[in-house]
């Protein structure tokens, strides 16, 4: 561990020496003052991790010291030593955010166990700012790998509502990332030093996820044996993330619907009104509005997660961020493997190019790391790709008669055909290739963009 420095504020003289000497022997570095004053003169012009400070001192007590303290930086730990033959005076250094306090005469014993335990705290709040700042880094919106259109508006909304209170509901298939944008939103936001609280719903029945969500009291049903806080108490200040929001029985969508509006609910058994300060972050793969017309889900609820909706469209339409995702993978899981891996080869790639991976970028995740694990070449070949993969060819997924792939899919098949054939007949002149189609240019450019269709025919 590096240099601990404390700072030794006391108007006796024996008892700084005594202190000092102390702490020495045990490799500390300590910085003394005879006042308050010149103490805060040394706080403010060096590095300081934990201040010892007398309570009785004439220039300026242990309790301004302790809130100049504060003041300055309120990381820093300050112990206060005193006789407090008053009690109330110990009580209210610890209201004003004391670490700790000493009474007087000084057992050493207990001080240098005090110093231990503020320098355990000191470390484990720098390693935190640390892991804050990793995190941070691993969730910034930049860090999200994605080249397509569709994803770069989904980014543009996500960094747009960070900065506001507005509750948010991101929608799309399981796998395509919702959580990554809860969280990207959460270290984009006011709220990125305060908590990220996520909870699923789909994992917990409705009695658990009720007490998961506002806590219980102790008593309150079987096994509740003690009193416990939920998630919305958890993130007091910060974000809740309530994955899987579709799965939330009618009865507790009535409770997170009143917290929601009134930043305020009682624990499971309670009878006392909590209230909170949460920015909620909802997710589905769920069609909400059915379930409003069948009766499984609350329409005002609905209307409360759904200030901003944020849509996240499946790998399949978002092809052009394959080849980039597995790039990624490949990377990450050669790395985590120590396997010196350069790549994919191109018949493997254009394989899961055809594929239409209903588990999207966590299926396409789990196959790179697979083959990562498997392969025994310095390239991903076909050979180390999972069998059995449902891959359409072009022939059938332009076939009409085959059910088997998504009607959407087949009619952006088609025009990217056209389209394709259009600027490969006319060798890349997009005004003749629309020409060709009987469409405007303007429009050709929009569909080109919408399919993501890259003109490799164009000469300059």
């Amino acid at each position: 561990m590096s240099e601990f420095r404390i700072l030794l504020i006391d108007d006796e003289p024996a008892q700084i020496i005594s202190i000092t000497s102390f702490l020495k022997r045990r490799n500390y570095t300590v910085l003394s003052a005879h006042s308050g004053k010149e103490g805060m003169s040394i706080l403010q012009n060096g590095n300081v991790d934990l201040v010892f400070t007398d309570f009785r001192m004439p220039d300026m007590n242990g309790m301004e010291v302790l809130k100049a303290t504060k003041a300055f930086n309120p990381e820093i730990p300050v112990v206060v030593m005193t006789a407090f033959s008053d009690t109330e005076d110990a009580v209210q250094v610890m209201k004003e955010g004391a670490f700790d306090y000493l009474s007087k005469p000084i057992n050493l014993d207990e001080l240098e166990t005090l110093v231990q335990k503020a320098r355990e705290r000191t470390y484990l709040v720098s390693e935190n700012k640390l892991l804050k700042e990793q995190l941070r880094e691993k969730y910034r919106f930049g860090a999200i790998i994605s080249q397509s259109g569709k994803m770069e508006e989904v980014l543009n909304t996500a960094g747009r509502v960070a900065q506001s209170k507005a509750t948010v509901l991101v929608r799309g298939e399981s796998g395509t990332g919702k959580e990554l944008i809860a969280k990207a939103i959460h270290y984009a936001s006011p709220r990125k030093d305060k908590p990220l609280i996520t909870v699923n719903c789909a994992a917990l029945t409705e009695s658990l996820l009720e007490s998961e969500l506002f806590g219980h009291e102790k008593g309150s049903f079987t096994g509740a044996s003690s009193q416990r806080i939920g998630r919305f108490e958890q993130a007091d200040g910060g974000t809740l993330f309530i994955d899987e929001v579709g799965d939330i029985a009618p009865q507790t969508q009535v409770k997170l619907l009143r917290a929601l509006q009134f930043g305020e609910f009682q624990r499971v058994g309670g009878t006392e009104t909590i209230k909170v300060d949460v920015r909620v972050i909802t997710a589905t793969n769920r069609n909400l509005e059915e379930m409003i017309e069948s009766g499984r889900f609350r329409e005002d609820l609905f209307y409360r997660i759904n200030v901003v909706t944020i849509e996240l469209p499946p790998l399949r339409e978002r092809k052009t961020d394959i080849p980039v995702l597995i790039r990624h993978f490949i990377s990450k899981y050669a790395s985590e493997n120590s396997k010196p891996i350069s790549g994919i080869s191109k018949e493997a790639q254009d394989y899961l190019m055809r594929y239409h991976f209903p588990g999207n970028i966590r299926e396409l995740e789990n196959i790179i790391e697979r083959a990562v694990v498997m392969t025994r070449d310095d390239v991903i070949t076909t050979a180390d790709l999972p069998a059995g993969l449902a891959v359409s060819t072009e022939k059938d997924i332009l076939d009409p008669f085959n059910f088997s792939d998504p009607y959407p899919d087949k009619v952006a098949a088609f025009e990217r055909a056209m389209i394709e054939k259009a600027l490969e007949t006319k060798q890349g002149n997009q005004s003749r290739s629309a020409e060709l189609l009987g469409i405007s240019e303007r429009h050709l450019r929009s569909r080109m963009q919408k399919l993501e269709i890259i003109n490799t025919q164009r000469h300059f």
